[in-house]
């Protein structure tokens, strides 16, 4: 009989405020999907950063005839004796844990696999490439210090520290993660308040029932039940809703460009972030329902 009461009071409330529970149900939606999107980015970027950190090397280019770069200037080619007292000179160092060299042959066919303008491949030839060592480091954290030891050697035109040519990338996607996390934190506030105000207006209109509750003896948990799960539902049910967009914006979004993931997005990443979403919906909707009714309504 309880049950029942408490499932018919809850009906009536939703169904007397239907337009203030629609309301809050596409605000968490929306809110929580933003949230998840946030958290798969964020997953995304930990994930690149992971990959790529790992293969962080540095590229330790030699001075070629007629070389723009300053250290080579009035110096020539890189002699054969320069480039055994480099190589021995990096494998001393103690971050350094492997070093290749690459000649000319083959540092023209990594920039044919890589480059994509046409006019510039048709007139660049194996000779016009710099020869290079590439070094790969224990602690990409040190490639900083390494390659600032290495610059100034005999025969180096310039070292390129990879890792800085993948900070724009992740810069803009740190960017782009915090902008989703800011836009889900306002439209949370936003759904806060209205379930605040759904609850209050709940509450208003069926102050003759409570009041009889209370004379009646009902305890406090027993009439503030019905409002509690009004938001509890609404919280649910935007949090379906925002599941849904989720997985739209996996099929849409992330495995389009997952060809240019070298660490791509899981589902099963994807599931776990629905789900924490789904479960601060659901929290959110409760808590505010709970405290906004004890504020306003006096049982």
């Amino acid at each position: 009989m309880r049950a029942n009461f408490i499932f018919s009071e809850v009906w009536i409330g939703l169904r007397r405020n239907l337009t203030m529970t629609i309301a809050v149900i596409v605000t968490v939606a929306v809110g929580m999907a933003l949230l998840g999107v946030g958290m798969m980015i964020n997953s995304q970027v930990s994930k690149l950063t992971g990959f790529w950190t790992d293969k962080v090397e540095l590229s330790v280019y030699l001075c070629t005839k007629n070389a723009p770069f300053e250290p080579c200037k009035n110096k020539g080619a890189v002699t054969q004796e320069e480039k055994a007292n480099l190589k021995q000179t990096i494998e001393a160092l103690p971050d350094v844990e492997r070093v290749q060299f690459e000649n000319q042959a083959e540092a023209y066919k990594h920039f044919q696999e890589t480059e994509s303008n046409r006019t510039l491949l048709s007139v660049t030839k194996a000779e016009d490439m710099p020869e290079s060592f590439r070094v790969k480091l224990k602690d990409p954290d040190k490639a900083a210090a390494v390659a600032a030891s290495l610059k100034g050697q005999a025969g180096v035109s310039n070292v390129v520290n990879e890792r800085d040519l993948l900070e724009s990338v992740f810069g803009f996607m740190d960017k782009l993660r915090y902008m989703a996390l800011g836009i889900a934190a306002l439209m949370l506030f936003a759904a806060i308040l209205l379930i605040g105000n759904t609850v209050r207006l709940s509450a208003y209109n069926r102050r003759r029932e409570t009041g009889i509750m209370r004379l009646v003896g009902a305890s406090n948990i027993y009439i503030q039940l019905p409002f509690v799960m009004e938001g509890l539902i609404a919280g649910l049910i935007g949090g379906v809703l925002s599941g849904v967009i989720l997985i739209i914006v996996k099929v849409f979004i992330f495995e389009s460009i997952q060809t240019y993931m070298a660490a791509p997005l899981g589902w099963d990443t994807v599931a776990g972030v629905i789900t924490g979403t789904m479960a601060i919906g659901v929290l959110i909707c409760v808590l505010a329902s709970f405290v906004t009714l004890r504020r306003y309504l006096r049982v």
